[in-house]
């Protein structure tokens, strides 16, 4: 079974807050309605009804699971969509409202259509929803249940059951309307990895690194050009969500009242280095902005990119923000700068592939070491490669990053993306540059390998209780006192 899976799927351009709770549903809910075209039923559909179940249900209002729903019921893409039409969808159904299914069949349906069952879990994954179109009549025209399984991924109960790691990217990128060449299968690539020891041996044999391992695997897919400037436009979306966080303000969506603290970090920062000129160091508190700028626009609902998650989604960004603001030459220098941060995404994504494949990216199943702790972990090894570590030693910075995330636990207060996942990010970039910058000092030599954590990240995954993965039914979540 192969585990590639390529940057290109792994690192997707959607909406917050939400990866497995927002895009994923998005992406199911099109999904359904473009299928009830291809049977020929679309015509006679006069309603629909939405069962979210476990996590979904659980945490659904707050990570706006209905209101995804509601948007891709009517053909609305994560990636494209304006994330203004988002909200307020599910509300405005109220007893009963006129929804045109891909802007082409108008049905009526109710706010109580899309229900919420956070008690139900399906058999697949803790992310499960099941969808029904109905007759007027009543009869049932066509149901399918699908599963949100972290990072924007989507599938068929079917499909989970049969599909690798590389199955189950391809399949999620054929659900948001990605086009996907299936004349060379994933399987085919020329330097297939299942875990870290391969990548490394590949690397040791061919005498290269990670980032040009993933480089062959992915041009034997597409050609490079497609490859490069899908790349160039990952990074691009990231550094926009960054610039962007660190200009907005205001208050975020939901009862807990938190207000965006970025721009006034940058503020804060600007003003300090005008005030105060010298060699003082701020890269810290400006890594730090970063991530909560990108995880502020996650929470309100912007445009994002899954790295390789939603909630996790400011980690990836910041780290390689700091990276070029730590070295201005690269920065200033388009084509290397260019080059940079293609080695960059494609380390951190190699290093993904091995989380998605062997364990989890999903908060509902893994924790939050599954989201936080993978990227983390990816950022860590990804940097570690840019500031010129050998394969050794990136897989080495890759270990520590996780090592230090193992147990992270899901509980987000009033099941908003808010607290403690902004800060967590930022503290979780701090963490990726020490890691990095660590394993530079040795050989690449260690006791823990990444395959041994990333097996006990899995393992403690299952152990965890499930009121610690993003269910907000314990940890902060039941602790904290909502106002």
């Amino acid at each position: 079974m192969s585990s590639y899976v390529s940057v290109l799927d792994l690192f997707s351009i959607g909406v917050g807050p939400s990866s497995s709770h927002t895009v994923g549903p998005m992406r199911a809910a099109r999904a359904f309605a473009r299928s009830l075209v291809a049977n020929g039923v679309l015509d006679d559909v006069a309603g629909v009804r939405v069962v979210l179940c476990g996590s979904l249900g659980a945490t659904g209002v707050g990570h706006g699971t209905p209101d995804a729903v509601v948007a891709g019921l009517v053909g609305l893409d994560p990636e494209t969509c304006d994330p203004d039409r988002v909200p307020g969808g599910w509300e405005k159904l109220g007893d009963g409202a006129r929804l045109s299914l891909l802007g082409r069949h108008d049905v009526t349906v109710r706010q109580d259509d899309v229900r919420l069952a956070p008690l139900t879990r399906m058999p697949g994954h803790p992310n499960g929803m099941r969808f029904t179109a109905l007759s007027a009549a009543g009869d049932v025209l066509a149901e399918e249940a699908y599963y949100s399984v972290g990072g924007g991924f989507v599938l068929t109960a079917a499909q989970l059951a049969a599909a690798s790691a590389n199955e189950a990217a391809q399949i999620g990128a054929e659900l948001s309307g990605e086009p996907v060449d299936r004349t060379t299968e994933p399987a085919d690539v020329p330097f297939p990895f299942a875990n870290a020891a391969e990548l490394l041996a590949t690397c040791a044999a061919r005498a290269t690194t990670i980032a040009a391992v993933a480089w062959d695997n992915e041009t034997s897919l597409r050609p490079a050009e497609e490859v490069g400037a899908g790349i160039d436009r990952i990074w691009d979306a990231m550094s926009a969500c960054v610039d962007a966080g660190l200009d907005r303000q205001g208050v975020l969506p939901g009862r807990l009242g938190v207000r965006r603290r970025a721009r006034a970090q940058r503020e804060r920062l600007e003003r300090l280095a005008s005030e105060r000129p010298g060699p003082v160091d701020h890269s810290i508190e400006w890594l730090q902005a970063y991530a909560m700028a990108v995880n502020e626009e996650n929470a309100d609902g912007r445009r994002v990119v899954t790295a390789p998650t939603n909630g996790a989604a400011g980690i990836i960004p910041a780290v390689g923000r700091h990276f070029l603001r730590t070295h201005p030459e690269v920065a200033a220098d388009g084509e290397r700068r260019r080059r940079t941060m293609r080695t960059y995404l494609l380390t951190a994504a190699a290093i993904g592939a091995l989380y998605k494949r062997n364990a989890s990216i999903s908060g509902a199943e893994a924790g939050c070491q599954g989201e936080v702790g993978s990227a983390c972990s990816m950022a860590a090894g990804a940097l570690c490669a840019v500031l010129g570590g050998t394969p050794a030693q990136v897989e080495n910075a890759a270990e520590i990053a996780m090592e230090h995330n193992l147990g992270l636990t899901c509980d987000p207060v009033g099941g908003l993306v808010q607290v403690p996942c902004i800060e967590r990010n930022a503290i979780a970039a701090c963490t990726a540059v020490s890691a990095a910058r660590l394993a530079l000092q040795g050989d690449g030599s260690h006791v823990v390998s990444l395959d041994t954590v990333i097996e006990t990240m899995r393992q403690t995954g299952v152990d965890m209780s499930t009121k610690y993965k993003e269910t907000s039914t314990g940890g902060l979540a039941v602790n904290v006192i909502e106002c």
